[in-house]
Formats: C-alpha cells, structure tokens, sequence
C-alpha cells in the first residue's frame, strides 16, 4: 500500500519534470521507507538533479506521506 501512496504522489510532482524535458519513475520502496527513483531525460543529466530530487521530489514525498524517510537515486 505505502508503494502505491508513493506511485500516486510520484504523478503529482512528474508534470513539473516534464515540463524541464525530463521524467520521474520508481524503481522501488523499501519497509524503511526508502524511496528509490531514477530521473530520466534531461533530469537524469542535469548538475542540478540532486537539487531537484532532495527538494523538490522528497520533500513532497515526505510531506504528503510521512511513512517515507528518505529518496534517493537508484
């Protein structure tokens, strides 16, 4: 279920990654609540990615599911 909350809370914030010409997509959720990702596209070359995944893509996660600890890349 907490994979599921995560896949629709990934929904919310991939319009934002498309529209910079990159993607978003889960590669898996741990019990820890480890949340791991792979950006794709111009997301998966750009020097300001961990930016985007720290600030942007967890901290949402965090705040609309507090179950998540942390994303990181896969």
């Amino acid at each position: 279920m907490l994979t599921e909350k995560v896949q629709r809370a990934i929904q919310d914030v991939r319009p934002s990654l498309q529209a910079d010409g990159g993607d978003i997509e889960l590669v898996s959720v741990g019990d820890d609540g480890v949340v791991k990702v792979r950006l794709t596209g111009a997301c998966g070359s750009c020097p300001m990615s961990v930016m985007t995944l720290k600030q942007g893509v967890e901290s949402y996660l965090k705040k609309m599911i507090p179950e998540v600890t942390s994303v990181v890349q896969a």
